[in-house]
């Protein structure tokens, strides 16, 4: 691959749409894009001053393609650091098309995949972690991923790392003086003031390590699985947070064979809910299989909620509220480094003696009917 031919590549989706970008950059990158653009002031695009736009034709000998508006950013004042044009045509795909084989025929080449963000590092303009945060930016759809991915791209933490190493150079460098003098017996370095730069450049990576995980799941969304026995709802409790049928709900123990995936937003933040088959002995086979990928989603999941049926649990019922209280604990030991969430549903076919008998069985409790929506705001604020 060569860094110094002139690469042209549409910057916007494809497809049709009201208007779309087609991006060039390279050493003739204004002198190509001069060849085919024709401006109605009869202005000359290498004369004219850089960030600047200009409207006009753009023409294949003397047939006009489309007018468009040219936009000129001259090195080292460009995203990529080189002399860079931006077409902005109407966004026909004949038209896209057009533009861009007559740029390949004046001499570009079809730009690599993130080949302009490539460049913007090679020449400087970015570092590596910056350039990974723009594939982040364009892939944030919360606002957590965005805020995280434009944090990084603006140099978040790579100015605190510079920062560090320049004065860690400097107290090497005052050592090894030290070094060059050690006949003499004179220390150039603050040894306590070593001790705390080398404790600050710990903790900073420590806490750069530990953010890594917490960097991931928001970019990705959070996972939620949604476990329990069959037949509690908990592919009602999926339908009701997506608000949509994306889950089969039937009266039928165990319809649910595989597990089942959906992305929402909650204040700002990604969370990816796992409808998972209901956990019971089976000697159906594709069910089991189905309960062992349950326990592979609990294994993968951030947060796990726990969905029972309150109108099957009787706390008078000598020993049950205590043998749930075991299932419980059993799961908590098990996975402990999971958030776990209680929640009892179809509260609605309940009495308010049965909901108050329920809430003092069991400790931190999320009420909710997942058929009414009775309760389904408030666990969606328990995420958070």
């Amino acid at each position: 691959m060569t860094h110094t031919d002139t690469i042209v590549a549409l910057a916007t989706p494809s497809g049709a749409g009201a208007i779309a970008v087609i991006r060039l950059s390279g050493l003739e990158a204004i002198a190509i894009a001069s060849s085919v653009f024709t401006s109605i002031s009869g202005k000359e695009l290498p004369k004219q001053k850089t960030h600047t736009v200009h409207l006009g034709h753009i023409k294949d000998g003397e047939r006009v393609i489309d007018e468009v508006l040219a936009t000129i950013f001259k090195n080292p004042n460009s995203y990529t650091g080189e002399d860079m044009v931006e077409i902005s045509c109407h966004g026909s795909n004949y038209i896209q098309q057009e533009i861009i084989q007559l740029c390949l025929r004046k001499g570009c080449r079809m730009a690599r995949a993130g080949e302009f963000t490539l460049r913007a590092f090679l020449n400087g303009k970015m570092d590596l972690s910056q350039a990974e945060a723009v594939a982040d930016l364009i892939a944030s759809d919360s606002a957590a991923s965005h805020q995280l991915a434009i944090q990084q791209m603006r140099g978040g933490f790579s100015s605190e790392i510079k920062k560090l190493r320049e004065e860690l150079l400097n107290f090497a460098s005052l050592i090894e003086l030290e070094l060059d003098f050690a006949e003499e017996d004179v220390e150039f370095a603050n040894r306590e003031e070593f001790q705390k730069l080398i404790s600050k450049i710990t903790h900073v990576l420590k806490r750069l390590i530990d953010s890594f995980a917490t960097g991931n799941v928001l970019k990705n969304g959070i996972p939620v699985a949604i476990v329990g026995e069959p037949n509690v709802g908990k592919s009602t409790l999926l339908n009701v947070l997506l608000n949509e049928d994306r889950a089969i709900v039937s009266e039928i123990a165990g319809t649910t064979r595989d597990t089942i995936e959906d992305e929402i937003t909650i204040g700002g933040i990604s969370f990816r809910f796992i409808d998972t088959a209901g956990i019971r002995e089976t000697t159906d086979i594709i069910e089991g299989l189905g309960i062992q990928k349950t326990f592979q989603k609990i294994e993968q999941a951030q947060v796990v909620v726990y969905l029972f049926d309150a109108e099957k649990f009787h706390p008078e019922v000598s020993g049950q509220a205590s043998k749930f209280q075991v299932e419980i604990e059993t799961i908590k030991n098990k996975y402990p480094l999971k958030n776990l969430v209680i929640v009892a549903n179809k509260v609605d076919k309940l009495s308010e003696e049965g909901i108050k008998n329920l809430q003092s069985a069991i400790s931190n409790l999320q009420m909710l009917s997942a058929k009414t929506g009775q309760g389904v705001e408030d666990l969606q604020h328990k995420f958070l």
